[in-house]
């Protein structure tokens, strides 16, 4: 077995040997990954989190000797963090729920190579000292963002919530909006993007629109022009690792100081001000700002909005000036 990590999401990758042929592909994954339950793990099937051969596959598939199976995951739903003391802005708490305006550069869980300093690791922290906490919360991080992205996250408190909002994501009802500044001006309004992605097959450590791969969908719509730049808000259908950047960089629009799928678009910037603005952000120009749910326990629709943050604020005001 062999693991990687891609900031917020890790990917295990299984080499089926003779004694594991013929297994079904769900049995099999529970026995590789003992963390997660029997229904989590075929809610990452139908998902296409998991290909088999690179291709999505039933949990009904049968595995032969030598089949390569790939999962991508967040971290374990029944993991326990070390709490550590990290501030947090969180915007929104009840019993079941919180919800955390996560700021850019702050990983949201554990993973390869990556054993503290997380979002997990500070909501543990802050769930402990809950005055009705009696014993150590275990922080249900049921989506994830890129470390280099701020913004709305949801957190599961209890395993009844953690279920219930799954299956929200699942079935695609959650509203997800990112706010995005992008090289060039995007001329339509409004523009679908229904391209599959997988793994980029001549960079591991990348995504990549692949024919064949998991069905990603996105809907971009247009905020404000500048003479070189679009900011737009981007609607969220599916929840592919990395599927906006990798959306909008086959758009040919990639996304502002975006050093993994921007193309070196942030150094064909002329104006040398603004340039090294750009390059002084240490993070792409991704945000996001609207997240909605239905409260699991109550049943009554959640919305929250979390404004751009100073640094990003500072470069469209740059931008203003200069129209």
């Amino acid at each position: 077995m062999t693991q990687g990590q891609s900031q917020s999401s890790e990917f295990l990758t299984f080499k089926v040997d003779s004694e594991s042929a013929s297994s079904r592909l769900d049995a099999y994954l529970a026995a590789k990954i003992p963390d997660w339950s029997r229904a989590r793990l075929q809610r990452l099937i139908d998902d296409e989190d998991v290909l088999v051969n690179a291709k999505p596959a039933k949990p009904s598939y049968k595995l032969r000797v030598n089949d390569e199976v790939e999962v991508e995951l967040s971290a374990s739903p029944s993991a326990s963090f070390t709490p550590e003391d990290i501030p947090l802005e969180i915007i929104y708490e009840d019993d079941a729920v919180a919800v955390v305006n996560k700021p850019a550069g702050l990983v949201v869980h554990p993973a390869a190579g990556i054993h503290s300093g997380t979002l997990a690791n500070a909501l543990a922290f802050h769930f402990q000292q809950l005055p009705s906490s009696k014993e150590a919360a275990r922080p249900g991080i049921v989506h994830r963002l890129d470390r280099d992205t701020s913004g709305l996250l949801v957190v599961a408190k209890t395993e009844s919530a953690l279920e219930k909002l799954a299956d929200q994501f699942r079935d695609r009802t959650v509203f997800k909006s990112y706010v995005a500044l992008v090289h060039g001006r995007v001329e339509a309004e409004t523009i679908k993007i229904d391209q599959p992605l997988a793994r980029d097959p001549g960079n591991r450590t990348r995504m990549a629109v692949v024919k064949g791969g998991r069905q990603a969908i996105s809907i971009v719509r247009v905020r404000r022009r500048y003479q070189r730049f679009t900011l737009l808000d981007v609607e969220l259908k599916t929840g592919r690792t990395h599927q906006i950047r990798v959306h909008l960089s086959w758009l040919k629009h990639p996304v502002v100081a975006d050093e993994t799928y921007g193309g070196g678009r942030d150094n064909s910037v002329q104006d040398a001000k603004l340039r090294a603005r750009i390059r002084s952000l240490g993070r792409q120009f991704l945000h996001a700002e609207k997240l909605g749910f239905i409260h699991p326990e109550t049943q009554e629709p959640m919305q929250f909005t979390a404004p751009l943050p100073p640094d990003l604020l500072k470069l469209l005001s740059d931008l203003e000036e200069r129209e």
